[in-house]
Formats: structure tokens, sequence, C-alpha cells
């Protein structure tokens, strides 16, 4: 049986040239709005996922889902410091930090308007635990002293988070030192200081949550079964990394489900465009289609010739859709975690994974509104469609 080239399908979308945009639009644009929010959900979880290291493990209360709500007591801390599992540093010392996290409203520079920010008390050790924070302008804060060092997205969008500027909370005034990049990670939304005066100015008695570095990853489960039994202690152990991919799950989740919901929407327009295109098509080539039977192409041939070039439109659509929604890399954006219902700036982000999800979403609309159009063509009588011309 004779079979119809894919060049056939192509020339026909060229030859129309003003549907074909059109119609690739439509799917162009539900394509960039599905990429642009998967992207969105994407760029969330790896911020907070990238902020833990796998070595490290993050000690809060039992039922709790973030450090904001934990507390650890002074007591629990001491015996949790006494674990062989802990790695010591190089002055022998378990590399160990004992942190509070409240959170605080701050006003934007853009607009005046009000935010939280979250407010992380640390201890000596919390920048070895954490290599990828690095203080790139000022110094740190001089121990015991009302000084405090700004991520450098609190820096950029926050009022009073630059080197020298003060913020007033916890009844005191605090001057900023100070400013540190943690790359895109959580903690450049962050604000540090001393947490023993931190605990003083907001009258906490216990610590929000330790964060410890393991000597061997894979002493985690043992230790996690000793300090969860452990009938002195109401705490759990978790990999910081999963600690911060369960900080991520929910709004994740949100974005994803809002996405769908839009993109399910904006597709059936666009499905309803490519389906008034091709069946147009069709009509358009009736004679064509009567001849091409004359000639000997089966209606299967037919069948498959409007449906690739269905597919080609869709495919078309696709890659222009997510060729723009590439460019949403390149805009930082900030939302609230619901987690700790503080600020979390981020990133849009792409991966392989979206974008084959986003071509094979294409394909599908592309698939849809022309499957009937197709069926119609292959199931055209030759006699008939011979008159029509």
């Amino acid at each position: 049986m004779i079979k119809i080239p894919l060049s056939y399908s192509f020339r026909n979308l060229v030859t129309r040239r003003l549907t074909t945009t059109l119609t690739a639009s439509g799917m162009a644009l539900v394509v960039f709005v599905f990429a642009s929010v998967m992207m969105l959900a994407e760029g969330l979880r790896k911020t907070l996922i990238t902020t833990g290291s796998y070595d490290n493990a993050v000690v809060i209360r039992k039922g709790t889902v973030s450090e904001v709500m934990s507390g650890v007591e002074k007591n629990q801390a001491l015996l949790i410091e006494t674990q062989p599992e802990i790695a010591l540093g190089e002055d022998g010392s378990p590399l160990l930090t004992k942190e509070v996290v409240v959170i605080i409203s701050l006003n934007k520079r853009k607009d005046d308007q009000p935010s939280n920010v979250v407010i992380r008390g640390v201890g000596d050790k919390s920048l070895s635990l954490r290599p990828q924070v690095k203080l790139v302008q000022g110094r740190m804060p001089k121990p015991g002293s009302a000084e405090i060092i700004a991520g450098s997205s609190i820096a950029q969008r926050f009022k009073g988070g630059g080197i020298g500027e003060t913020l007033s909370f916890g009844a005191r005034e605090w001057t900023v030192t100070g400013i540190f990049d943690a790359g895109n990670t959580g903690f450049s939304s962050e604000i540090w200081g001393d947490a023993d005066l931190l605990m003083q100015a907001f009258r906490r008695p216990v610590y929000s949550s330790m964060t410890f570095k393991l000597r061997d990853s894979s002493e985690f489960a043992e230790l996690k079964q000793r300090i969860e039994n452990d009938p002195r202690l109401t705490l759990e152990l978790k990999r910081e990394t999963k600690y911060y991919e369960e900080q991520s799950a929910m709004m994740a989740k949100f974005l994803r489900i809002l996405g769908i919901s839009l993109t399910i929407i904006f597709s059936i327009g666009a499905v309803i465009g490519a389906m008034i295109t091709m069946y147009a098509a069709v009509a358009g080539r009736t004679p064509e289609i009567g001849a091409m039977r004359a000639l000997g192409f089966g209606r299967r041939n037919i069948l498959f010739a409007f449906l690739a070039e269905a597919l080609l439109l869709g495919a078309i659509g696709g890659c222009v859709g997510l060729f723009f929604a590439s460019f949403m890399q390149l805009l930082t954006i900030s939302t609230l975690n619901f987690q700790t219902f503080s600020e979390l700036a981020f990133t849009f982000t792409l991966t392989g994974e979206i974008a084959a999800e986003s071509l094979i979403f294409s394909l599908l609309m592309g698939f849809a509104g022309g499957v009937l159009p197709a069926f119609r063509a292959a199931r055209m009588n030759i006699v008939d469609a011979l008159r029509s011309s």
C-alpha cells in the first residue's frame, strides 16, 4: 500500500500560515502556563531541598512540622550532644548547633507592605554546618552583641536589611553588620543573629531545633531509633534534606494542582481551536482527498496523514510555549511558605521532566483536536469527494 510522506502534512501546515499560526499560538499559551506553574513548584521544592545537607540531621519536637513550632528543652539538648554519632570538628568539639527560629514582620522596600521574615538564632558552628552560606559583604556579628547578618534576598527586598541599617524587634535595636549569600537556598531569605541573645529578646526558654553533622551517614537510622525511643526525649530526628523537602510539600502540591486546573481550562479552548482548524482543512481539501483515494491511498493512510498534521501543530505550539517559558528562569519571585508562614524567595526551575511533560501535553492537545477531523477525512467516499470539486 502506498504511504503518504510526513512532508505532505508539514507542507499543508505551511500553506495555511495564518490558521496554523493562530492555532499553534493558542497551544503555545497553554503550554507556557503549564510549564511555568510546574517550574514554579519545582523551583520552590529545589530551593528548600538544596537548603539542607544529606550528612546533617535536624532534631525537632515530635509532632511538629517546622522549627517555628518546635521546642527542644535545654536538658534534652545536653543529652543529644553526648551522642557518639555526631561528627567532631577540628577543635574536637561536636559539629552541632542549637538554634532558635522566630518570625517577625518587616516592610518591603518596593511597596512598604509588611511580610513575615525568619529570624534564626545561630551558634558558632552554624556556618561550618552550612558550607553553602558565604559572607559576601561586611563582617560577622560580635559575640554577645545586638548585631545580625542578613541573607542577600532580605537585604535586597526589605527595609533595614542592608549593611549599617538597623531593625527593631524583640524590644531591641539590631544592627546589620554583614550580608551573606546562600545561593538558591532558603537561608538567603533569613536573618541570623546570636541564639542566646535572641532567646532572651523573645523570652524563649527553649531552642527551636538542633542541627549536627553525622560522623558516618550510614549511622542515621540507628541514631534516629535511639533518640525517638528514649523516654527522656520528646524529639524526632530527620535528615536535613528530608526536613526541608517536607517544608515544600504542601506549597508545591498546591501549585501543581493550581497549574493543572488552569491548564485544563485553557486547553479546552486550544483543542477546540485545533479541531476547527483541522475540520476546515478537511473541508477545503475534499477533492484532494478524493483524488488521493483514487490513486490508491487507503483510509488508514488518510487518517494517519491528518493525525500527523494535528500532532505537528501540537508539537510546534509545545516547542514555542516551552521556549518562552524557559525565560521565566531569569526571574526571582517570593511567596509565602505554608509551613512557616514566612516569605521565601526562589527562582523558576526548568527540568527535563517538565519539558517532556509539556511537550507530551501539547501532543495530546493536537491529537484531541485532530482525531475527529482525521476520521471524517478517512471515511469520505471517493465518488462523493471527487464530485465536490
